[in-house]
């Protein structure tokens, strides 16, 4: 297998690279951004959950760079709406809705639901593609209570209405930090950063 001394995340979200960027900070690896191969893909985000919408975003850009590649995707869960929005929660309000849209929908769905009844779950996929090696896959899960109002501004997505009873705040009344410790990414991306440790040691011992 070919040194992992380069990684590209496949994602043209800024907020979520510069996230996994730092979850991935301290490898030895150098981390680079679409940006730097304007002629990727924009890969369809048509799977049906979260692992082949995850896979396939990262197949295809390993395939298209040459590089090892990694790629996210995330779901949240509702209990009260039969576990919507899913893996459709970054355009539950539509193709082109903001983070503020969609946080809105759901409030608004949620509209009269007790406290009790408003637990959900976050849950991440992260796929780290090797060209002609594979396909690896993490899993993140983080569990809360959606509030019935924003709090916070830091963050992106539905931070600023996902509580974590734990912590007594929203993902987006914390620091990044914090954040990087706790949240569901930060869980799947803890497990893929095991997994490169084992693989940058394995393809060491075969050079």
């Amino acid at each position: 297998m070919p040194a992992l001394t380069d990684i590209v995340l496949a994602t043209r979200n800024r907020h979520k690279g510069a996230e996994v960027a730092a979850l991935l900070a301290g490898l030895g690896v150098t981390i680079r951004t679409l940006d730097e191969f304007p002629h990727a893909p924009e890969v369809v985000e048509d799977g049906a959950t979260c692992e082949a919408n995850a896979v396939k975003k990262a197949r295809e850009i390993a395939a298209a760079t040459g590089l090892p590649a990694v790629a996210d995707d995330t779901g949240l869960e509702v209990d009260a709406l039969g576990g919507r929005p899913g893996v459709y929660a970054a355009r539950y309000a539509g193709d082109q809705a903001t983070y503020e849209d969609n946080c809105r929908k759901l409030i608004h769905e949620l509209s009269g639901v007790p406290t009790g009844e408003r637990t959900a779950r976050f849950i991440t996929v992260a796929a780290l593609a090797i060209p002609s090696n594979g396909v690896r896959v993490t899993i993140g899960e983080l569990r809360g209570v959606i509030t019935e109002a924003p709090a916070g501004s830091k963050g992106f997505g539905y931070d600023p209405v996902f509580f974590v009873p734990e912590l007594g705040k929203t993902l987006a009344e914390l620091s990044s930090e914090e954040k990087n410790r706790v949240s569901h990414r930060a869980k799947a991306f803890v497990k893929l950063r095991d997994l490169l440790k084992v693989l940058s040691s394995e393809s060491s011992v075969l050079r």
